[in-house]
């Protein structure tokens, strides 16, 4: 007997196993490929924009994405660093054979986790509670909470042209027996679809046709906790092109014969992440695209050709990546697939991600309809700790719209549910200038060292941290530097003005052209000492930086989140009869019926429930609490 069975070794299996066995569960992980352990299927590449923001937030919670992929990194960037903190993201290329061996490795060293090679035919359930898993000879597993994060593996099966394969990722193996279980016990079970593009023999390349790339001269890291550099200790640049006319003409010619236009298609697409004969038929105003060559491993001779996914037969395939730039001469090693594979509705989950149909059966990444690594890995932490919290019999964790962009993706996927691979985007954020990639672990390493993976230690330099950041604050509004030639030199420098008159650093950070850098060369000509740990200095200047210059947008953005909290903290029953409620709208109510809200800030944000459906299932509650 298992206390939790995790399904799927993938991102998001990944964190649910080692978020359960960190907080001292007996876990056993079943995938049926222990080599592909947190394998990249599709770009070799962590982090994104939003996307990053969530690997921050994955490791301030204690889980181990943002950790593996400093490790393994081979070119780092910040995204977006001309704008905004609120839209900056980290994305690293990986080594991605590097990658799965080194997460395997952590698997295996991780105290109370069991790894089995295997696929499951069937699961167990009892009185609508999760009781075991069947494997393929026959043997049964009990326990006594299941989390499935299959990822693309349920039925699944690759389309290029007309030929079709039952397959899955890289060829691996299948998941029939699932499906099959999720439809008897009455899940709504929905096709949806991706693709990768090809992978080109890189010492075939003629990269003298195509723009160099390469990544940032600092090297970032996802990680929050010292000690995680890269272990490959290089740097590998990527290279830009673009489609031409007659790669689109040639898609034209050719439409009917792709996957995806010829009608083999069952499942709905990635509308964020297109095939190339989509980009050219729905925007067909664009006389080029973007395409990008990424190194794949070190271990291998092997460029990934992002953004030229598509699903057209091989012969047709070999002919439009020839007319890329670069590519003339080249050998194929592996030509472009779309995959379908299927999914449960999300709306047949709560937001702690244990499903409504079934106590104990928890799901996480792709089969709730998401795409992406790093939106998997996060639904796969967040599955693993209410797991463990169930087990302790303790409420559940669930994260608001405010907190964490894991927050605003799951609070999307319970309440309004996706028909397509759902992608995080910034503009899903309401609050994005609270969700910061700079201060994820401001925001929720407390809740990772309460749930018991996060240790001692860090939650030590956590606070340090928060305590330095106030302190620099408040010190920064009485530290006043004098006008001198010096001091003007160095304004002049950063492109500000002259003062005349001592000037706080409070008042100087709030010029928008003034950085911590600055700061930090007044205060060595004015021999200021900065009360801080130096080995968190930097972080904490940042954080500094964005309070001070953005101070009244995010007083503003706290308080229209607060105001929303105060709907979120009242509950509802979760077999409260909307039936018995007057007044509500009939499209109200089936949607209320269906979705079941946990509180009057899920029901709020359920499209088609109206703000006077929301006030008369206020009184209705307020006066069901006068019973």
């Amino acid at each position: 007997m298992y206390d939790v069975i995790v399904v799927g070794g993938g991102h998001a299996g990944c964190e649910a196993c080692l978020a359960t066995s960190k907080m001292g569960f007996k876990t056993l992980l079943v995938t049926g490929n222990l080599n592909m352990l947190g394998s990249m299927p599709c770009n070799p590449s962590i982090g994104g924009p939003a996307k990053g923001v969530v690997v921050r937030e994955i490791d301030a919670l204690g889980g181990y994405m943002g950790k593996n992929a400093d490790l393994c990194q081979i070119q780092t960037k910040m995204l977006n660093r001309s704008k905004g903190p609120a839209v900056q993201a980290l994305r690293f290329q990986e080594d991605k054979i590097f990658y799965m061996e080194m997460m395997r490795k952590h698997l295996e060293q991780t105290p109370n986790l069991e790894l089995m090679e295997n696929i499951v035919e069937d699961i167990l359930v009892e009185e609508n509670t999760i009781k075991g898993i069947v494997l393929q000879d026959g043997t049964i597993l009990y326990t006594k909470i299941l989390i499935l994060t299959t990822g693309t593996y349920l039925d699944s099966r690759i389309l290029r042209g007309h030929w079709t394969s039952k397959e899955g990722p890289d060829g691996q193996e299948t998941s029939f027996g699932i499906s099959k279980a999720l439809k008897r016990f009455g899940f709504e079970i929905q096709r949806l679809k991706t693709g990768t593009p090809p992978r080109i023999k890189a010492s075939t390349i003629d990269f003298s046709l195509v723009k160099l790339e390469p990544g940032d001269e600092i090297t970032w890291h996802f990680s929050f906790d010292k000690g995680y550099d890269s272990l490959l200790n290089t740097k590998v640049p990527c290279y830009l092109t673009y489609t031409n006319q007659e790669i689109h003409q040639l898609i034209h010619t050719h439409l009917r014969e792709s996957a995806m236009y010829g009608g083999v298609v069952e499942g709905v697409g990635p509308r964020y992440c297109p095939s190339i004969e989509d980009k050219v038929v729905k925007f067909s105003d664009k006389e080029r695209h973007q395409i990008f060559f990424e190194p794949e491993s070190l271990q291998l001779d092997q460029e990934y050709i992002q953004g030229f996914s598509t699903s057209m037969p091989v012969d047709v395939q070999d002919q439009m990546i020839r007319l890329l730039p670069g590519l003339k001469n080249c050998e194929v090693i592996r030509y472009a697939y779309a995959i379908e594979y299927d999914a449960i509705n999300p709306l047949d989950i709560k937001p702690t991600l244990e499903t409504k149909r079934i106590n104990g059966l928890f799901t996480a990444g792709q089969i709730n309809g998401t795409s992406g690594y790093e939106e998997a890995a996060g639904q796969g932490l967040i599955a693993g700790i209410n797991a463990g919290l169930k087990l302790k019999n303790e409420p559940p964790f669930i994260l608001s719209r405010d907190e964490a962009y894991i927050g605003v993706m799951i609070d999307d996927l319970v309440t309004k549910g996706t028909k397509e691979p759902y992608r995080l985007l910034t503009s899903r954020a309401e609050y994005r200038l609270l969700l910061r990639h700079d201060n994820a672990d401001l925001r929720l390493r407390e809740y990772g060292y309460k749930f018991g993976l996060i240790s001692e230690e860090q939650y030590k330099t956590l606070n340090q941290k928060r305590e330095s950041v106030n302190r620099l604050i408040k010190a920064f509004k009485e530290i006043k530097v004098k006008p001198s030639t010096i001091v003007n030199e160095i304004l002049e420098q950063n492109l500000s003005s002259k003062i005349l008159e001592g000037t706080s650093f409070y008042s100087l950070l709030k010029r928008p052209e003034i950085h911590f850098t600055c700061i930090l060369q007044l205060a060595k000509y004015s021999n200021i000492a900065l009360e801080c740990e130096a080995h968190i200095l930097e972080e904490v200047l940042e954080q500094v930086e964005i309070e001070i210059k953005y101070e009244g947008y995010i007083a503003k953005a706290i308080q229209q989140a607060t105001k929303m909290k105060n709907y979120d903290e009242k509950k509802i029953p979760f077999d409260l009869n909307y039936d018995d409620i007057d007044n509500i709208a009939l499209e109200a109510r089936e949607k209320l019926k269906k979705i079941k809200p946990l509180t009057v800030g899920q029901a709020s944000r359920i499209s088609g429930v109206n703000p006077a459906d929301i006030s008369v299932l206020i009184l209705y509650l307020e006066k069901l609490m006068r019973k």
